[in-house]
């Protein structure tokens, strides 16, 4: 199946336990690669995170950012700074005693000091089924937003298949062409060979049993049908991939690969006029479609 690497998604999932939000983003890698951002209070969650998206995702580098906000409120906590406070008593009495202030110290003053008093939120306690609510919450957002990147992964990837399919279809038809100038280049040569054996026959005595021999060794070795024919059996194995279930980016990569040494291994043997011209049309489209198949997961 083709299937594009790129893609994005986000969304906000709410319920009574928190308001949560996912974004995915994904681009190209030769391997999968995850990179995640989760609260820390949610990092016991992080591996079957993780492992959904190895569930869902083959290649590419994605990055998964996760937030939360409870919708439980924190516990405010009142701290007493005593040394601060005693020390302050004290520096008082002394002033009273000097007769410089009258008066004792209320709360309000201590509330105008912010070194005697510290008010922070303190977390609630630990709920254990709030914890597991939220944990299943986190999940069915993830696995929303992993269906939302595999929509788009595939729409980017039928794009993808209409600009392979038709580098493909160019690629048999100079299979074919290709053929058809190498047979005419291997009978050009046995041409060629058998009017210079005419010509050397006419001043020295020469073996003709031994000559046509040697011609069609010299045709043999012009001979690229094994690579035609291997050639297009990795164009069948290449539609049977696209036709499949599964992610084939790296097989198609494969494919390329073999298919560009079969060309070249057809341009070391092959003979003829055209054969040049062909060769370099298949391997530019070849490197065509090799640039595209790096899309894809």
């Amino acid at each position: 199946m083709i299937k594009s690497m790129t893609g994005f998604a986000s969304l906000t999932h709410e319920d009574e336990c928190a308001t949560i939000g996912v974004t995915l983003r994904a681009v190209n890698h030769r391997f999968l690669d995850l990179q995640l951002r989760i609260p820390q209070s949610l990092a016991d969650l992080e591996p079957r995170v993780r492992a959904l998206l190895q569930k869902r995702l083959s290649r590419g580098r994605v990055e998964l950012a996760i937030t939360v906000q409870l919708r439980t409120g924190a516990v405010p906590a009142v701290e007493l700074n005593a040394e601060f406070t005693s020390a302050l008593s004290a520096a008082l009495d002394r002033a009273r005693q000097r007769g410089l202030i009258s008066g004792t110290l209320t709360p309000g003053d201590l509330l105008r000091l912010p070194q005697a008093i510290t008010i922070r939120d303190r977390p609630a306690e630990a709920d254990p089924a709030l914890e597991a609510q939220l944990a299943a919450s986190v999940e069915a957002a993830v696995e929303q937003a992993l269906a939302d990147l595999d929509a788009m992964r595939v729409r980017e990837g039928e794009h993808l298949r209409v600009d392979l399919d038709a580098r493909r279809r160019a690629l048999a038809a100079l299979v074919e062409e290709l053929a058809v100038a190498a047979d005419e280049g291997r009978s050009a040569l046995e041409r060629r060979l058998q009017d210079r054996i005419r010509d050397i026959s006419f001043e020295l005595p020469v073996d003709q049993a031994m000559i046509a021999q040697e011609i069609v060794r010299a045709a043999a070795r012009s001979d690229i049908s094994e690579e035609l024919a291997r050639f297009r059996a990795h164009l069948a194995h290449w539609e049977a991939l696209e036709a499949g279930d599964e992610p084939c980016g790296r097989k198609l990569d494969f494919l390329l690969q073999e298919m560009n040494r079969e060309v070249n291994t057809v341009a070391a043997k092959a003979d003829g006029l055209r054969v040049s011209e062909l060769i370099i049309n298949a391997k530019a489209e070849l490197e065509k479609m090799r640039e595209q198949v790096q899309n894809v997961e």
